[in-house]
């Protein structure tokens, strides 16, 4: 491990943060420490975000069902990524904690843990999803023809969820251990095969006629399953701080309990906000028919393109407070936050500009009717307007989570969707004319509520003395 964060000039900082090599974040630059953390970490979710959208073209071209059921799919899907976050989580922190102490072995068994955490959950998700995907989809409010349309769809992604669990944990034991690029390359491999794979079993190619949307679950579980077979080789036989042994991969119930207190509220943390999300898309389904599902997905596919690259600052932070709480200076890590906030609403600031002014462009890109269009342009500029506290909150969040404080945020998360959002959202489309555009709004306005809490609690300082 390289004990020198100092770098200067553009290119060389570039070079040095896709490289990958693992430095110590406790000394020199804090500025340098978030580049070289973030630059890849950006790069990594940007990927994916480009993914999300080239996903969306290839299904649009199937028609609105198709753009719906995905939509649909993937809200439901987003209590697998919960756990997936919840456990990545929980695996940064703890790591981080242990390489900021030097306690590589510590690491290394934590990791262990983890990964047989998320195979036994994903085991029992696996069972339920693929039994009950049809009755899950009605309750999102699809019709008769939707379902039989996307049934399928639906289970291959709840039947090999395992990808999406894995790819997403083993990415936050290498984030944990400061090696940022080896997640970026995972992320990239996965979603480049997944890229090339989706027109081929979409549309088929030659005589073949492919397998329409089957054909996108499919492409989109084999290429992240390349990305985890990518990891697990780096974990097993890599030259990385993280390194297991096979003679290892046993139950340890001690590290499994305090890696469950603090995996079950960050997975808590992320369930309360995939539900509210869930609740909205019934809510537009409710109130706008399949045209507003189609419209509403597409606007938020284009959100999750700009807001992932922001979690790549948000993470970055989170690394390196447990880094520098386990080295024990707290006062190092809580700048590293306030610069990576600076950052971040900077970054997001930008993105609701281009939100507000180009959203006609960006929405008809993906979809040619014209209802679809007028409902995905207002969700687009009325999401983003709320952009720059949406930066600022995640930032906070995050790093509270990296102290291992995941408890905190799950209340915040609570408030500020179930308490703010929801409510807001339910009265606007049951007991007001004001539409559609009211419900969106109800997003911003809980974003603003997070941010504003998760500020005020993180300048109290709690989060400073939590041990891991």
């Amino acid at each position: 491990m390289k004990t020198d964060v100092n770098i200067s000039g553009f290119f060389p900082i570039l070079k040095a943060a896709l490289k990958g090599e693992e430095r110590d974040y406790t000394k020199g630059s804090i500025k340098l420490a978030i580049l070289l953390l973030a630059v890849p970490m950006i790069l990594e979710l940007s990927l994916e975000s480009v993914f999300a959208l080239v996903d969306m073209f290839f299904v649009g071209k199937l028609g609105q069902n198709a753009i719906a059921v995905v939509g649909y799919t993937e809200s439901m899907i987003t209590m697998v990524y919960s756990l997936s976050i919840g456990l990545s989580t929980a695996a940064t922190a703890i790591i981080a904690r242990r390489v900021g102490e030097k306690e590589m072995s510590g690491a290394s068994k934590a990791a262990i843990q983890a990964l047989l955490i998320s195979l036994f959950v994903s085991a029992i998700i696996s069972f339920f999803g693929v039994i009950y995907a049809e009755k899950m989809l009605a309750f999102m409010g699809a019709t008769p023809e939707v379902i039989e349309e996307g049934l399928a769809f639906t289970k291959i992604m709840f039947g090999f969820n395992i990808v999406i669990v894995l790819l997403f944990l083993i990415n936050g034991i290498f984030r944990g251990a400061g090696n940022a690029a080896l997640a970026m390359k995972s992320l990239w491999i996965a979603s480049i095969f997944n890229i090339i794979l989706d027109p081929l079993l979409i549309y088929g190619f030659g005589s073949w006629q492919g397998w329409g949307l089957e054909g996108a679950a499919i492409a989109t579980c084999i290429g992240r399953g390349t990305g985890v077979v990518y990891q697990l080789y780096h974990l097993f036989y890599g030259s990385g701080l993280i390194k297991i042994k096979w003679s290892d991969v046993f139950p340890d119930f001690t590290i499994i309990k305090s890696m469950v207190s603090l995996a079950w509220p960050a997975t808590f943390q992320f369930i309360i906000a995939s539900g509210s999300w869930i609740i909205l898309t019934r809510l537009v389904a409710d109130a706008g028919g399949t045209e507003a599902s189609a419209g509403y997905q597409i606007a938020i596919r284009n959100v999750v393109f700009f807001i992932l690259p922001a979690w790549g600052l948000s993470n970055a932070a989170a690394t390196l407070v447990g880094q520098n709480l386990g080295a024990g200076q707290p006062q190092r890590a809580e700048k590293s936050v306030i610069l990576a906030t600076k950052y971040n609403a900077i970054f997001m600031t930008m993105v609701s500009i281009i939100f507000i002014f180009l959203s006609p462009q960006i929405i008809s890109f993906f979809t040619v009717q014209v209802e679809v269009q007028k409902i995905g342009i207002s969700a687009l500029q009325i999401i983003g307007s709320g952009f720059i506290f949406y930066g600022i909150g995640m930032v906070m969040i995050q790093s509270l989570n990296g102290a291992g404080d995941t408890r905190t945020p799950t209340w915040i998360n609570f408030v500020g969707f179930w308490l703010f959002q929801i409510p807001l959202a339910y009265y606007f489309v049951t007991f007001t004319d004001w539409g559609l555009n009211a419900l969106f709004a109800a997003i911003p306005i809980a974003e603003t509520s997070i941010a504003v809490m998760a500020f005020i609690i993180f300048r109290q300082g709690k989060w400073k003395k939590v041990k891991v």
